[in-house]
């Protein structure tokens, strides 16, 4: 499928995966006690206040457009930890409800194969060809998310469970820790050249992706 096949059937899934993403750390902080994504709005199924210009559209494109691997992010949910309720614990729930409102979407995509046959043929496929994408950009969401790589919601996961001696040094690499994760998507590029497989990343991330895609098989019609 090329870029222009592809692109009707992709939008409405990443745009509702990034939303309920986002919409998820924001509501799960002013249920526990920080009001700042609220007041900016951030509480919301619209997609327009989570979208980032270049993270959300054009990164994602071009990448489509070039046949490369799907990248892409939302604005950041803004959180003021010291209005939680119970900083160190409730820094965990919010940083689980993004990946949590992914897998959920996960299952209603597949849910959703079941009114697949009442459907008109071309409306079938169409749908169909949308969930398929839901399916894998939720999965892709929830565990790449869920790296241990601070400011990913894995890495604010493990800082908040990991022992201090672990915590603190693991907390202090969150200004480095996007440019460690575009580093970990580059190095199959460099792999290439000097002739070694480094796709380290998506080694980790693809079982875990299909053993969720198989959760969804399993609840998807036969």
């Amino acid at each position: 499928m090329d870029f222009l096949q592809l692109l009707p059937v992709i939008v409405l899934p990443l745009l509702l995966a990034i939303t309920f993403h986002e919409a998820a750390h924001a509501w799960v902080a002013y249920k526990l006690g920080d009001n700042t994504a609220k007041l900016l709005g951030r509480v919301s199924f619209n997609p327009i206040v989570h979208i980032d210009i270049f993270g959300t559209i054009i990164l994602p494109l071009m990448l489509l457009m070039s046949g490369g691997f799907l990248f892409g992010y939302a604005k950041p949910v803004p959180i003021n930890f010291n209005n939680l309720n119970n900083p160190r614990r409730d820094m965990v729930l919010v940083a689980l409800a993004g990946p949590t409102a992914n897998i959920i979407l996960v299952i209603c995509a597949a849910l959703l194969l079941h009114v697949v046959g009442f459907l008109p043929n071309i409306a079938g496929v169409w749908l169909v060809e949308n969930i398929k994408y839901a399916i894998f950009i939720n999965a892709l969401l929830a565990v790449f998310n869920m790296l241990p790589i601070p400011p990913l919601d894995g890495g604010r996961v493990a800082v908040g469970l990991l022992p201090d001696f672990i915590a603190r040094p693991l907390s202090r690499v969150e200004p480095y820790g996007m440019f460690i994760i575009i580093g970990l998507f580059l190095l199959p590029m460099l792999g290439q050249q000097i002739g070694l497989n480094l796709n380290i990343l998506w080694a980790v991330l693809m079982p875990v992706i299909d053993l969720v895609q198989q959760l969804a098989g399993w609840i998807a019609p036969s």
